[in-house]
């Protein structure tokens, strides 16, 4: 079959090969025909050597490499690559996994599928396309779903309408396209929690957390918690699971609170250990002066483009030196930043200016990333959007 063809500027072909799976707009020299916004087109450098194959569409990123391996973008194709996404998960050990079945299946660029991303909530799949290219194909990706899965697979939920680029003309609508899930509560290292995949953030749940949440776990036995951010509640029920003395989980969404309610009281019914308040964060932290000895710093993005990185760097240093200031001697921080644009470096750098501003002794204890369901592409570094510190705070 033969494709559109996009040809590169002289000298603008170097990162594609060293595999890296976006072409922009800039590095474009000229387009044979005129191609739709998610059609397959091949990339050609200007000397007409072959470079790959991937989703034509309008904006900064003009083509998102599918494969650098001049192949046809078939059915067969998509189900290879995502059965390879598939047998990952399933040697990392999240495929029937009593304990654990909320996962990440497809991670974008991370298992060479850019713009599909599918998390798994027991037996139910919420996709979400941020391309035209993959929203298109959004019929196969449900027919391999279902073959892959079987029976056990009762429900898939799409919801990109939030994700597809606006200039794409298409108007996706959030939904399912196979079958109806009610039960909506998955498990993670054995404890329960409710997915909101309608009206929640994301998917629904931060499943990239897991491991962060495990480590909390074991640092929690006797202390004092402060989830600030708390979405949901994963880490507060992981506190309590793991002997903590008072848990409080605050967001600024009461919908949010509600639901880490209804999560702890899911895994711990009647305890009087937790409480959840619907306040501003920053606000919150003004005045606790040595009430908690553990902290989670886990905000929403702060930068999403390159061009408020130096406002989100800021933000970073701001919130944790107000936890600096407040925690309690000989605390725990647990602080993150999820925005892709944001290096590790420069994270800890913000992290660094904000314990320096509050003068006290800080050890970083571990450094925390991404789960093995969530992989990096080693080509693509912009995969490893979430970064962490655990702090000890003299």
């Amino acid at each position: 079959m033969s494709y559109i063809k996009v040809v590169l500027k002289s000298g603008k072909d170097q990162s594609m090969r060293r595999y890296h799976p976006w072409v922009f707009s800039g590095a474009i020299k000229k387009i044979y025909g005129q191609p739709a916004e998610g059609d397959i087109v091949e990339v050609f450098d200007n000397k007409d050597e072959y470079l790959g194959t991937g989703h034509y569409q309008i904006g900064s990123i003009a083509v998102r490499i599918v494969s650098f391996q001049q192949v046809e973008i078939n059915e067969a194709f998509w189900k290879s690559q995502i059965k390879k996404a598939y047998d990952l998960r399933n040697v990392q050990g999240f495929i029937n996994n009593p304990e654990t079945n909320a996962y990440r299946l497809v991670g974008a660029e991370g298992d060479n599928l850019p713009g599909l991303i599918i998390d798994m909530y027991d037996d139910t799949a919420v996709v979400q396309m941020h391309s035209i290219g993959m929203y298109l194909i959004k019929d196969t990706v449900d027919a391999i779903l279902k073959e892959l899965f079987g029976d056990a697979l009762k429900a898939i939920y799409n919801k990109s309408e939030g994700t597809i680029p606006f200039k794409a003309d298409v108007t996706p609508e959030n939904g399912y396209t196979f079958g109806q899930s009610e039960a909506r509560i998955a498990l993670e290292n054995g404890l329960k929690f409710r997915v909101d995949w309608e009206k929640g953030q994301k998917t629904g749940f931060f499943v990239d957390q897991r491991d962060n949440r495990a480590l909390l776990e074991h640092y929690s036995k006797g202390r004092k918690v402060l989830n600030m951010f708390c979405y949901t509640g994963g880490f507060s029920f992981y506190a309590m699971r793991g002997g903590a003395e008072l848990v409080h989980s605050v967001d600024s969404s009461a919908r949010a609170i509600d639901l880490t309610n209804e999560n702890v009281e899911l895994n711990f019914p009647e305890d009087p250990r937790h409480d959840a308040f619907a306040v501003d964060a920053f606000k919150y932290l003004d005045d606790i002066k040595d009430k908690y000895d553990l902290i989670i710093l886990d905000p929403p993005a702060f930068a999403k483009h390159n061009n408020v990185l130096n406002n989100a760097l800021q933000g970073y240093k701001k919130l944790n030196a107000k936890a600096f200031e407040q925690i309690a001697p000989g605390g725990i921080i647990f602080t993150f930043s999820c925005s892709g644009v944001v290096s590790k470096e420069n994270f800890r750098k913000s992290v660094f200016a904000a314990a320096a501003r509050s003068g006290r002794t800080v050890r970083i204890l571990n450094q925390l990333t991404q789960p093995a369901d969530h992989p990096v592409n080693i080509y693509h570094p912009e995969g490893e959007y979430l970064k962490g510190l655990v702090l000890q705070v003299e």
